[in-house]
């Protein structure tokens, strides 16, 4: 009879896993972006996106799980961006964001931007 297989209990997210990268005019968001890294994405973006250009597009593509935090991060670069007199938008949403922002009644704001 073999003995069961051993749990291994989840891996917790390293809040450095996340990271904004700005190139060639254009920002790019990279890594899982959720409760375990919400507060570093936000102290990432918020001077980022306050002292940026007066157009930014961000590139989700690199994000690689995400979650409501990781939403709610989003929604708040929307006001940081706003606030400061800054138009943001964001592409290439991974499915499961854009699902979640469907559901939420927030998908046009991150597509459309401010």
């Amino acid at each position: 009879m073999n003995a069961p297989a051993a749990q291994h209990p989840p891996r917790a997210t390293s809040a450095a896993a996340f990271r904004l990268v700005a190139a060639d005019g254009r920002i790019a968001a990279e890594g899982p972006l959720t409760f375990a890294t919400a507060r570093r994405a936000c102290a990432l973006g918020e001077p980022l996106f306050a002292s940026a250009g007066t157009a930014l597009d961000v590139d989700c593509s690199g994000v690689t799980t995400s979650d409501s935090a990781g939403l709610a991060v989003l929604l708040e670069w929307l006001g940081t961006a706003r606030r400061a007199g800054r138009n943001l938008r964001y592409t290439r949403l991974p499915s499961g964001l854009a699902a979640l922002a469907r559901i939420s009644e927030v998908e046009e704001f991150l597509t459309r931007g401010v």
